[in-house]
């Protein structure tokens, strides 16, 4: 009932920064939970930021606090990720995803979440 829409990856070098969009239809966005995870080649799926419902909780894996932001558009149905001070180990193919049942809280486990985008490329250079 939902589709997700990533965009905004791309090539850039290390310490740039780069915006991610995540564009919902489908159905109303503005009530649901939200999350961004990345998968590098050979590598698990790991969890990197998420966002409540309200947008008054965020959550961030370890290894991007303090350099990546995720926030929310209601008025367009979107989520963002900013991307700054880019490292190479950051490479990977993003994913947003969505969540249904949590209210005042997002999970940081992918098998929580019911929805998933196609993914964006975001490659990082040294």
């Amino acid at each position: 009932q939902v589709q997700l829409v990533e965009s905004g990856g791309g090539l850039v070098q290390a310490g740039g920064s780069l915006r991610l969009s995540c564009a919902a239809s489908g159905r109303t966005f503005s009530p649901y939970s939200m999350g961004w995870f990345r998968q590098a080649p050979g590598k698990e799926r790991e969890f990197v930021a998420a966002i409540s419902r309200s947008g008054e909780r965020t959550y961030y894996a370890d290894a991007v606090k303090g350099r990546f932001t995720i926030s929310r558009d209601n008025a367009k149905n979107t989520v963002y990720l900013e991307m700054n001070s880019l490292k190479p180990e950051d490479t990977a193919i993003y994913y947003c995803a969505v969540d249904l049942d949590s209210i005042t809280v997002a999970p940081t486990r992918g098998f929580l979440y019911d929805y998933w985008g196609q993914g964006t490329q975001v490659t990082v250079s040294s």
